[in-house]
């Protein structure tokens, strides 16, 4: 079976160094041939390109722009009056994907605006939600790029994230039925929403353009403490011949490097 291939997110891991260019030097030391971030814009897009060229580190995931994080946004692909500004996030997004040759964009779907009540504005954002993702399939089409929704956990993480389950989220993609707009698995939200993790992964795998991990509840190390045996589920995707990349979106218990032994140990074993 082919070895999984992991990705460090550079937002999550290595952040004892200040800039986004450091840590993409850092996770190539630690052994990581890819990466992945949520938002690289406060960063110089020609030295992010720099460092990527220069380290031969591939970056696999970007985020969408999340709109106003201070007035409580966190992205604007489903909120209602949101729709342009929606568009032009997705321009600069298409801009540093382009510049980074990264493949896959994450469309931040948002929460729910403050004072609704989640069911009686969920058609309504679901429409709106379709309606961009329609849009975006079209401009990432010609670009060769493939958009992403990721199901957020609203018990712990986001009470008020409107996409929140991996049924949501495949319910919403077969409404906009094209190709190149997949589901983004994050592991701890799916596990803290839903559970059943393997009927879930066989389920959903169609749709599956890309994976992240980290353990549950405490969001740290796969091998942490917890209630996921990801030795198992990396079996499970290694038989389903997972060809993309998995992030590692995790808070490391201590320093990045030190909490990187079940990386080191699938790596050493999986030869």
């Amino acid at each position: 079976m082919p070895q999984l291939k992991f990705c460090a997110n550079i937002s999550w891991l290595f952040t004892e160094l200040p800039d986004f260019s450091q840590r993409i030097y850092a996770a190539a030391s630690a052994g990581f041939q890819a990466v992945e971030a949520a938002w690289l814009y406060d960063s110089d897009l020609q030295e992010l390109k720099r460092v990527r060229e220069a380290t031969g580190v591939e970056v696999v995931l970007i985020n969408t722009p999340p709109g106003d994080l201070k007035a409580g946004d966190l992205g604007l692909g489903a909120v209602p009056g949101r729709e342009t500004e929606f568009k032009q996030g997705l321009d600069l997004a298409l801009k540093y994907a382009n510049a980074l040759d990264c493949k896959r964009i994450h469309l931040m779907a948002g929460r729910i605006p403050v004072g609704s009540h989640r069911a009686a504005v969920a058609k309504e954002m679901e429409a709106i939600f379709v309606q961009n993702l329609n849009y975006a399939a079209d401009v990432l089409s010609k670009e060769g790029i493939t958009g992403l929704i990721e199901p957020i956990n609203t018990r712990i993480t986001d009470p008020r994230y409107f996409l929140d389950s991996p049924h949501q989220a495949a319910a919403i993609l077969e409404k906009v039925g094209k190709p190149n707009i997949k589901l983004q698995m994050d592991v701890f939200h799916w596990q803290i929403m839903d559970g059943n993790l393997t009927q879930n992964i066989h389920k959903y795998f169609p749709l599956i353009g890309h994976v992240q991990i980290a353990q549950v509840p405490g969001r740290n190390e796969p091998d942490s403490a917890g209630e996921i045996n990801y030795s198992y589920l990396f079996n499970t995707l290694e038989e389903l011949s997972y060809q993309g990349h998995i992030g590692c979106e995790y808070k490391p218990l201590g320093a990045t490097n030190e909490g990187l032994g079940w990386l080191k140990d699938y790596w050493t074993h999986s030869k």
